[in-house]
């Protein structure tokens, strides 16, 4: 079971609504819509992915980093650095 199994119908949810937005961002450029509104658009996109990245790497901690570490600490660890990995990938621009 993966960590945010519980929460899968939210995290989908959410990952729809993001999908609906970034339709609506292709229509702003159809429709030639003022570019800061646009850039204003985006910002909202990339800041609902962040929340959804967030909360994955919480519930990977939560889960599998503390699951892994109490059965086979060696587990444990490589879990730990895979989650600093996806943190670096994350805050890189």
């Amino acid at each position: 079971m993966r960590g945010y199994t519980l929460d899968k119908d939210d995290y989908l949810l959410r990952l729809r609504k993001i999908e609906g937005q970034v339709r609506g961002l292709q229509r702003l450029i159809e429709d030639d819509t003022y570019c800061i509104d646009i850039l204003t658009q985006i910002a909202s996109v990339n800041s609902a992915l962040d929340k959804v990245a967030l909360g994955l790497v919480e519930q990977h901690l939560r889960h599998c980093v503390i699951d892994a570490m109490a059965t086979d600490p060696a587990v444990g660890q490589q879990r730990l650095t895979d989650a600093t990995l996806a943190v670096q990938r994350l805050v890189q621009l």
